[in-house]
């Protein structure tokens, strides 16, 4: 063994040990590893920073891109209201309804690309249900991988193990030879996150910073945050009445947030809004507030409202704080006189003026500067109100609200470029065409592009290339694997399949899958006519194998959702160990029951 395989080994090692420990945050620690490799002699400067414009790093950049811009053109509110109206509030149902389209989806694109397009969405959905992001990128996540095994272009290992086939004079395999043991691994992860994982996911909500600064509103202001909706039935008093004959707020200490009439919903309606029978009205109040009003007015309660949280999705609405500036035109008119709910299309909810707190009747009260407004209503119309001179924000504001028209050129950006890369071109530059064309074509603007990108992922993507480039040309990767194969002699077949199963699993953590397949595949071939076992059925085995990376943060997709989810990498050990063995178990079993 030469010092440079030693050294590869002993980096291997540290880098193992930071990720474990978490002494640094997770892209420090793969800075931490460029330079040591660069310091080392292990890799050259230009290979020590040729993670930064690697393919992989290109291509995930550009997806969050794409992902972005299908978010803005309300694709992604389409996407989160259908999985909503199919599993409702229900976590193991959006868990399973969720990973079973990503799953699917990830058969015939790459794996990335569907976990990008779903993740806006499901950030919809967490805070439409209450359910924390932790809860479901990660299954999600595991289920755009698993997918990936369900036809031969699903993911990059099994694209290019024909062509190592062919390489090799083999048969090259059709393009659903690997959908049985595909099928078995996707219903195993999804079985596993019903059965167990669900278990040992993250409780808490670490996904967003601004979610909790909406937790932290509705904690120091006492606000009820439960929003209820009701049917007006036929025979309700409250039929052609206006908003302001109500006063709901007045009897009952309930605020109306919104109208529904069957797709349209209006937002903190005007005063002289007048309610009809079939509406349906969404209030916000404490839960025995809203049912005295509900007997007196005979609404009638919706006890299924997946299909209204959809509607009113919370990641287009929220409170916020917003003070009256000294000297502004407004001070000494009322709420009533300035239209807030007219003007600006939020809800007036507390107004705090000096010490004194009104929460039921200030309509005619005159404002004062310094009073302070807690308001409800779509980010946008916060925003609105923001900008106005009058008023200063306090509170940080929500993504901008969906431009549907722009839903069409989204998506044809999102499918042309998966096409692009479907068709053989290089899916960093068929992503990165994509991402541009929504530019050009102000789906998205530059500024909203650049604010798409985690820096984060890119950088540990960009820290982690250098350490495979290591690991193969000081021939650490290919001592490893002949080691191993020498061992093999003379065991049972399964116990073979099971180390081929796990060594492809421990080189894909630490260089990328399409090498460790490329790596592996002629060793195996060779083992395998040495060993008396199909080749075939080797090689297979790795292009399959080489898609198990759950353990750590490395591979794209869940490098992707590491961020969003708040997740550390102890989770991704405690979670991903489990489903990393579940895989080597059933990829092995699969593949000596159909193939030896």
């Amino acid at each position: 063994m030469t010092l440079e395989i030693e050294l590869a080994f002993l980096v291997v090692a540290a880098t193992i040990l930071l990720f474990v420990t978490e002494v640094v945050r997770i892209d420090v620690a793969a800075m931490l590893v460029v330079l040591l490799l660069a310091w080392t002699g292990l890799v050259t400067p230009a290979q020590a920073l040729s993670g930064l414009g690697s393919n992989a790093v290109v291509s995930i950049a550009a997806i969050m891109i794409l992902g972005r811009g299908m978010d803005r053109a309300g694709v992604v509110n389409s996407i989160s209201g259908a999985v909503l109206r199919t599993a409702g509030s229900d976590e193991k149902r959006l868990l399973g309804v969720i990973s079973s389209v990503v799953g699917v989806i990830s058969a015939f694109m790459q794996n990335v690309g569907s976990a990008a397009l779903f993740l806006p969405a499901i950030l919809r959905i967490s805070k439409s249900t209450k359910t924390p992001a932790s809860r479901l990128l990660m299954p999600m996540g595991f289920a755009a991988i698993l997918g990936g095994t369900l036809t031969i272009v699903g993911s990059s290992p099994l694209i290019i193990l024909n062509d190592l086939m062919i390489q090799g004079g083999e048969e090259p395999f059709g393009f659903f030879s690997v959908t049985p043991i595909g099928i078995v691994l996707l219903a195993s992860g999804i079985g596993y996150f019903l059965i167990l994982g669900h278990r040992l996911l993250p409780e808490e909500d670490r996904s967003e910073a601004d979610s909790m600064s909406q937790v932290d509103l509705i904690e120091t202001w006492q606000l009820p945050s439960l929003v209820s909706y009701y049917f007006v039935s036929w025979k309700s008093d409250l039929v052609d009445k206006t908003r302001e004959d109500a006063r709901m707020r007045r009897n009952y200490g309930v605020t109306l947030v919104a109208i529904v009439e069957g797709e349209e919903v209006t937002y903190s309606p005007w005063r002289r809004t007048r309610f009809s029978a079939g509406q349906v009205l969404a209030l916000l109040g404490e839960a025995e507030d809203v049912e005295r009003l509900a007997s007196d007015h005979d609404l009638w309660k919706i006890v299924d409202d997946s299909r209204l949280s959809g509607l009113l999705c919370e990641a287009e609405a929220g409170f916020a704080e917003v003070i009256v500036r000294p000297r502004a035109p407004i001070v000494g008119k009322t709420p009533r006189k300035i239209g807030i709910r007219k003007n600006y299309g939020v809800e007036p909810i507390i107004l705090l003026s000096g010490t004194e707190e009104q929460r039921k009747d200030f309509a005619d009260r005159p404002l004062a500067p310094g009073d302070t407004f807690v308001v409800h209503g779509l980010w946008d119309r916060i925003r609105k109100l923001g900008s106005d001179p009058s008023f200063v924000l306090l509170t940080p504001v929500e993504s901008v609200s969906s431009d549907r028209s722009k839903a069409m050129p989204a998506t044809l950006c999102f499918i042309g470029a998966l096409a692009l890369a479907l068709a053989g071109f290089q899916i960093s530059i068929a992503l990165l065409t994509g991402a541009f064309a929504m530019i050009l074509l102000q789906v998205i603007s530059v500024d909203d592009a650049y604010g798409a990108i985690d820096w984060r992922t890119v950088v540990l993507l960009a820290g982690l290339i250098p350490l495979g480039i290591a690991l193969e040309e000081t021939g650490a990767a290919f001592l490893a694997a002949s080691i191993l194969m020498e061992l093999l002699q003379g065991f049972p077949t399964i116990v073979a399949l099971l180390a081929v199963a796990a060594l492809t699993t421990f080189l894909s953590l630490f260089i990328s899958n399409v090498a460790a397949a490329v790596l592996l595949v002629p060793l195996v071939m060779v083992m395998g006519q040495g060993m008396g076992i199909d080749p075939r059925a080797l090689a297979l085995l790795v292009g399959i194998s080489a898609s198990n990376s759950f353990l750590l943060p490395t591979h794209q997709v869940n490098a992707l959702l590491m961020a969003p989810g708040g997740y550390k990498n102890s989770d991704f050990l405690k979670v991903g160990g489990v489903m990393t063995l579940i895989f080597i178990l059933v990829a092995a079993g699969m593949v000596e029951l159909l193939y030896l």
